[in-house]
């Protein structure tokens, strides 16, 4: 078996779009009119098109439910933030935190209030604290990585 894609439930699909591609940098791959997928295999679905193919009314749908999220990494979260914060209509769960393995990341709804999160990539994060002085080893146990990992991704 294998995983094919996500998808989302959406109101509005023109202004999905458009929030995926101007903020999250995805494009659309193909557009079926109720359905679309953007790059990476995300896929939007209309509300109407997706109570039909589960057979659920209005008061069966829930957005803004806050128990998953679609996850992405960067390269450079700071330039991300720069382009988050030109949005004025986008809503934060949380502004940019530092989890303990010292990933920063930023969680934020999109129009249907979905979570998406954006955070560093792990190779960034873990050669940041190499450049400023930490060792391998030590690398390793803030990440919580094998010592053997974080050497082959230094390379």
């Amino acid at each position: 078996m294998k995983l094919k894609n996500t998808l989302l439930c959406v109101h509005d699909m023109e202004k999905s779009k458009a929030f995926y591609k101007q903020v999250l940098g995805l494009h659309v791959t193909a557009d079926f009119g109720a359905n679309v997928t953007l790059t990476g295999g995300l896929c939007l679905q209309t509300l109407d098109s997706w109570k039909g193919f589960i057979e659920k009314k209005d008061k069966d749908i829930h957005f803004a439910h806050n128990t998953g999220e679609i996850y992405f990494e960067v390269k450079d979260l700071d330039h991300f933030m720069e382009k988050l914060d030109a949005f004025d209509d986008i809503e934060l769960v949380h502004p940019v935190k530092v989890h303990d393995w010292g990933q920063r990341v930023v969680r934020f709804y999109d129009p249907d209030g979905h979570i998406i999160e954006v955070g560093e990539d792990l190779r960034c994060v873990m050669k940041r604290f190499l450049k400023n002085g930490m060792s391998v080893e030590k690398t390793a146990k803030r990440m919580g990585l094998p010592v053997a990992l974080v050497k082959r991704m230094a390379k």
